[in-house]
């Protein structure tokens, strides 16, 4: 396990390093364009730097089959994610979310950004990614734990994509204009993307988790399922969908908040 930890303690700067250019660069076209709902764009783009820059550092260690199943995995979920955000956020003001946090900036808005959008999402960015960093240089081979690991990470991905095709779409057409969408996967859950997020990187983890001493890395995959649940994922746009869709609150109602599972009756 020393050799472990002498080989992670350079790459994990590394990673850090990647994590600053990706969201440095992020801010700096937040700033020039005044709006910074592009950070979601960069969160997907920051997973696949670090992943790839973990792959590279940690070149001639560990298990080939792993690092590459990692990396692999991460890149297909970051770039579709990226691409996603990017489509939808294209022609469109600043999000929502992050102009409810703006309005409350005292002194630079662009510093109060910095602070309280880029920083905590880099941090949450970078330990979440821990499992994919150690990943890249645990030895092994292949378990049924890594297997169990790629088909949860397999049923997460189909969830969040196929929940944001949905979603797009629904969207895509005027006539559903102020309307809940309650159809498809969001009839088992209200969010279906948020609930693969989860899967994924509790897939993630597994991969990293099938070998010593991925398994300690438990708290990152814990780490995304919080923030997706409590953090700034599903209480923070529910709060806002609420305020502006009064019926919103029946579809709360009949719908599971997270876990994908049969709606109850609607209310006559």
């Amino acid at each position: 396990m020393s050799d472990v930890l002498s080989e992670l303690v350079p790459v994990l700067l590394l990673t850090s390093l990647a994590v600053v250019v990706v969201l440095g660069v992020a801010f700096v076209v937040g700033v020039r364009r005044g709006k910074h709902a592009g950070v979601d764009v960069a969160w997907g783009l920051g997973f696949v730097a670090v992943a790839a820059t973990a792959f590279a550092a940690f070149s001639g260690s560990g298990d080939s089959g792993r690092r590459w199943l990692a990396l692999v995995l991460v890149a297909v979920w970051g770039l579709r994610l990226a691409a996603h955000i990017a489509n939808r956020s294209r022609g469109k003001g600043e999000d929502p979310r992050y102009a409810a946090m703006l309005e409350k900036a005292e002194g630079d808005p662009s510093r109060y950004a910095l602070l309280h959008i880029y920083v905590p999402q880099g941090l949450i960015m970078w330990f979440v990614s821990l499992p994919v960093q150690v990943a890249m240089v645990v030895t092994g081979g292949w378990s049924a734990v890594m297997a169990l690991g790629v088909l949860l990470w397999a049923v997460g991905f189909v969830f969040e994509a196929v929940g944001d095709l949905q979603l797009s779409r629904f969207r895509a057409d005027p006539g559903n204009k102020g309307k809940v969408l309650d159809t498809g996967l969001w009839r088992y859950t209200r969010h279906p993307n948020y609930f693969g997020d989860a899967c994924v990187w509790t897939g993630l983890w597994l991969v990293a988790a099938s070998a010593w001493p991925g398994v300690l890395t438990v708290l990152s995959p814990v780490a995304m399922v919080v923030n997706l649940y409590a953090g700034t994922g599903k209480k923070l746009l529910e709060k806002d969908i609420g305020d502006r869709r009064p019926e919103y609150a029946d579809y709360v109602r009949r719908t599971s908040g997270f876990l994908p599972l049969p709606p109850k009756q609607r209310q006559r």
